[in-house]
C-alpha cells in the first residue's frame, strides 16, 4: 500500500458505491455492527443470538458479555467504549488472516477517499507493505513534497511513526497516522540498511501527479504512471495524445514502483491501446465471473515497451499482463509483485467501511498471477549504484535499446 492507498466501495448496486480495487493493503465479515456494539456496552439480549453455524452465536455473545463484566469490575483504567467497539470490528476482519481485507474507521475511510481522488495532506510518499513480513517501504516520493525534501529514498523502511513501531500494522492505519492537517508536524523513523534515521516532517497539501511524460530522442514517447487513481485516466489521455501530436513513433510506459489502484481506471487506459477483446476478468468463490473488455475503436499503432519491477503490483500487473498476452509490447525489468486478487470496498452505513477480498483475477489468457507475478520478456536487474552515481537508468536504457531495434 502507500500513503495513497489502493482499494474501494460497494453497498448495493449504485455505480458510485461499487468500485473495485487492485492495490496493496491488510485483513472481514460484515453484519456485525449492531451486535458488536451490544457486546461492548453490555447489552446482550437473548434475541441477538445467532444459529449454531453463525459466527455470532449465543455462546459468543455470552462470552463477550463476560469479558465486558470483567473489564467493568477489574480493569484499572477507564475504558474507552468507542475504541473497544472499533477493536471488535477490526478483530473480526484481522482474524480472517487475509492481509488485503481491512476495516476502516470513519476517519480512516475519509482519509482513503481523499487520497484516491488525488489530493491529500501528508508527506508525499507512496508506501507499499510486504504481506509476509509486514514491513512498510517507501516506493516513491513526489516532487517538491516534504518526503522528497527530507531525502527519503526508494526502499527506505518506515519503522516508526511518533515513536511507535508500525511494522505489521494495517497500512491504512499507518497512512492515517502520517497524514494530518497542513502545517502540522509528524515524527517518523526510517531504517536505511542498518541505519536508523529520525525525521520531523511538516505536512503539506499534496496534489498527486500520477502521470508524467516527455519525448525522448528519436521521437520515443515516455510515460510514467505512479498509481491508478481517479485522476489518472484524464492524465494518461493528456500525455498519450500530446505525445502522438508531437510525432511519437514508439512508446515506453514505466510502471516500476506502481502499487496499483482502481480496476476501472486501468481498464479504461488499456482500452485506449489494446485491440478488441478481454482486458481482464475476475471470479468469486461461487464461480461468478465479471469481465472487462476493450473495443475496436482504439489500439496502439507504435512499438511499445513496458518497464516493471517487484514493486509493480495489482493494477500494474493487469496492465503488464494484458500487454504481454496480446503481444503488443515488450516487458522489461524484473518479475512483478504477484497480487492477483480483488478487493471491494463496502460502506457500513455509519461512515466506516470495510475492504474485503472478493475474487481472483485472470489475465486475458486465463492466468492468475497471485503469488508468482509476471515475468518480463527481458530480465534486467536495476543498477542502483549507477543510478546513485549519475542517475543513469539501465532498465530504461534497455527499453530504449529494444525499441530502437524495432
Amino acid at each position: 500500500m502507500e500513503e495513497k492507498i489502493s482499494n474501494y466501495k460497494q453497498e448495493e448496486p449504485g455505480e458510485e458505491q461499487k468500485k473495485i480495487f487492485w492495490g496493496n493493503g491488510k485483513k472481514v465479515l460484515l453484519v456485525v455492527a449492531a451486535v458488536a456494539i451490544a457486546f461492548v456496552v453490555g447489552r446482550y439480549t437473548a434475541g441477538f443470538g445467532g444459529s449454531d453455524d453463525s459466527i455470532i452465536t449465543k455462546a459468543v455473545m455470552q462470552k463477550a458479555e463476560a469479558i465486558q463484566q470483567v473489564i467493568e469490575k477489574l480493569y484499572l483504567e477507564e475504558e474507552n467504549v468507542q475504541d473497544v467497539q472499533e477493536g471488535i470490528y477490526k478483530g473480526m476482519v484481522n482474524a480472517l488472516g487475509d492481509p488485503y481485507s481491512v476495516y476502516y474507521t470513519k476517519e480512516e475511510y475519509e482519509a482513503f477517499q481523499e487520497s484516491y481522488i488525488g489530493e491529500y495532506c501528508g508527506i508525499g510518499a507512496s508506501l507499499l507493505q510486504n504481506a509476509d513480513t509486514g514491513l512498510i517501504t517507501i516506493v516513491k516520493t513526489f516532487k517538491g513534497s516534504p518526503a522528497q525534501e527530507a531525502g527519503l529514498k526508494t526502499d527506505d523502511i518506515l519503522y516508526k511513526v511518533e515513536g511507535e513501531e508500525v511494522t505489521g500494522e494495517d497500512l491504512s492505519e499507518v497512512v492515517a497516522k502520517v497524514k494530518g492537517k497542513e502545517g502540522t508536524t509528524v515524527n517518523i523513523t526510517i531504517m536505511r540498511g542498518s541505519e536508523e534515521i529520525d525525521l520531523e516532517l511538516v505536512r503539506k497539501t499534496i496534489s498527486v501527479p500520477t502521470v508524467e511524460y516527455e519525448m525522448l530522442d528519436n521521437n520515443m514517447g515516455y510515460i510514467i504512471i505512479s498509481e491508478f487513481d481517479e485522476i489518472t485516466t484524464s492524465q494518461w489521455t493528456e500525455a498519450y495524445e500530446a505525445l502522438k501530436q508531437q510525432g511519437m513513433t514508439s512508446l515506453i510506459v514505466d510502471l516500476r514502483n506502481n502499487p496499483g489502484g482502481g480496476l476501472n481506471v486501468v481498464a479504461e487506459i488499456l482500452d485506449s491501446i489494446l485491440p478488441e477483446g478481454t482486458i481482464v476478468y475476475h471470479e468469486d468463490k461461487n464461480g461468478q465471473r465479471e469481465e472487462y473488455k476493450s473495443d475496436e475503436e482504439h489500439k496502439i499503432e507504435v512499438p511499445l515497451a513496458v518497464l516493471v519491477n517487484d514493486n509493480s503490483a495489482s493494477a500494474s500487473e493487469i496492465f503488464a499482463g494484458a500487454v504481454k498476452d496480446y503481444g503488443i509490447g515488450t516487458l522489461v525489468g524484473t518479475t512483478t509483485f504477484g497480487k492477483g486478487i480483488v478487493q471491494q470496498m463496502v460502506s457500513l452505513g455509519d461512515g466506516s467501511a470495510m475492504k474485503v477480498t472478493i475474487s481472483k483475477y485472470y489475465t486475458p489468457s486465463g492466468v492468475c498471477i497471485h503469488g508468482t507475478g509476471i515475468e518480463p520478456d527481458i530480465q534486467v536487474e536495476f543498477d542502483a549504484e549507477a543510478y546513485e552515481k549519475d542517475e543513469s537508468d539501465n532498465q530504461l536504457q534497455k527499453a530504449i535499446e529494444v525499441l530502437s531495434q524495432e
